[in-house]
């Protein structure tokens, strides 16, 4: 009993954690989607080429997003035209780095962390990117070349429609359904400005959390789990070697935890006796992918997009350990390193800050859970009364 109360007191920080992150994010995907003309996107990201994989990393580098909230940016940077390759480099520079995790990096950590892990984050998103662009590409344009002959309109939008529109046939809902899934997905155009803010606000609180809502509280649940049943002893045991650096990576990897909360954790890792190598692979595979984001990468670009995805993270975190660990042997870079322990505590006036964007995400799920059951009932009523 007291493990589940525990449970539910680890679930409940981590969504405190994680809702103004996510709240940003979602605020930024609808601001692309919305008011980002769609030739920027893709003049910049649309194509698969290394200066569009290159740009995406580098403009993800730098933005205050986590692993919740760059699911939501990702999802409407892909849904505005960029290529696969340039939303998956996006989706793995954004959340292993940013200005805030510099910055506590080098207060927690030391120097060497703060120059590494944004050198280790581009690098590795810019890595993952081609390797969807060499892997996955001809994939996606196979699959909208056959999408293209069988609709008589050629949308792109189609394959994710066509799951909706297969669910909803019934004589009555059908036409409402299809009509509905364009008008939440195209983009307005000839908006005023109070216009264009009431599309971002609603695209961003509705369709695209809609969208990510399921996997986003899988992730947590299962952060959850982690955090209430695997003891720390059972990460630190492995010292130094590939099988350490292979353990923090699948223990990362579906951690719901973005890069300044990781950091922290990292220092406690460093005090136990983890070599600087294997700090580095749970600092950028646990902010770099979780159970939501797996969940987003395969609904939207497809399984073998979703292997290589992980493939990436995983190679690149052991090959950076490895470097890491080389260069501070070799160089004697040990004294750049902080081993002490931190807790890393919210402020008062922080903490009240989190309580409301927690409040707000947790009634903007509970609206979007009661809509979509009233639509259930709604249509049930029109096929009862339609089909007898």
């Amino acid at each position: 009993m007291s493990d589940i109360i525990l449970l539910g007191q680890n679930f409940l920080a981590l969504f405190m954690e994680s809702a103004p992150w996510l709240l940003l994010g979602l605020l930024v995907a609808g601001v692309m989607h919305e008011l980002v003309p769609v030739s920027f996107l893709e003049k910049h990201m649309g194509s698969a080429s290394f200066g569009s994989i290159s740009k995406a990393a580098i403009i993800g580098a730098p933005l205050p997003l986590c692993s919740c909230g760059v699911i939501p940016a990702a999802l409407g940077l892909r849904r505005s035209g960029a290529s696969k390759s340039s939303t998956i480099s996006f989706l793995v520079s954004t959340p292993e780095t940013g200005v805030d995790s510099v910055s506590v990096s080098y207060a927690l950590l030391g120097p060497l962390y703060a120059i590494v892990r944004p050198i280790a984050a581009i690098t590795s998103a810019i890595y993952a990117g081609l390797m969807v662009r060499f892997f996955a590409e001809e994939e996606n344009q196979q699959r909208q070349s056959k999408v293209t002959e069988s609709s008589c309109c050629g949308s792109k939008q189609a394959p994710k429609l066509e799951p909706q529109i297969q669910a909803s046939t019934s004589c009555c809902a059908s036409e409402k359904t299809h009509a509905h899934n364009h008008e939440s997905t195209d983009k307005p155009k000839h908006e005023s400005s109070p216009s264009k803010i009431t599309s971002v606000l609603s695209y961003a609180s509705g369709k695209l959390l809609e969208d990510i809502v399921i996997w986003l509280l899988i992730g947590l649940a299962l952060a959850a789990a982690i955090k209430t049943w695997v003891p720390t002893d059972f990460l630190t045991q492995w010292g130094d070697g590939v099988v350490a650096m292979l353990v923090m990576a699948l223990i990362g990897i579906p951690m719901y935890i973005c890069a300044t909360a990781s950091t922290p954790l990292a220092v406690g890792f460093l005090a136990a006796g983890l070599s600087p190598g294997a700090v580095l692979v749970f600092l950028m595979a646990g902010p770099a992918t979780n159970v939501s984001t797996m969940g987003m990468i395969k609904q939207e670009m497809g399984t073998r997009t979703l292997a290589l995805y992980l493939f990436s993270v995983i190679s690149a975190s052991i090959g950076f350990g490895y470097a890491l660990n080389y260069l501070v042997s070799s160089f004697s870079l040990a004294s750049m390193l902080k081993t002490q322990s931190h807790v890393h505590e919210h402020g008062a006036d922080v903490q009240v800050i989190y309580w409301l964007c927690a409040i707000l995400l947790a009634g903007l799920m509970l609206r979007l859970g009661l809509k979509k059951l009233q639509q259930h009932r709604h249509n049930q009523e029109q096929h009862s009364a339609c089909c007898g």
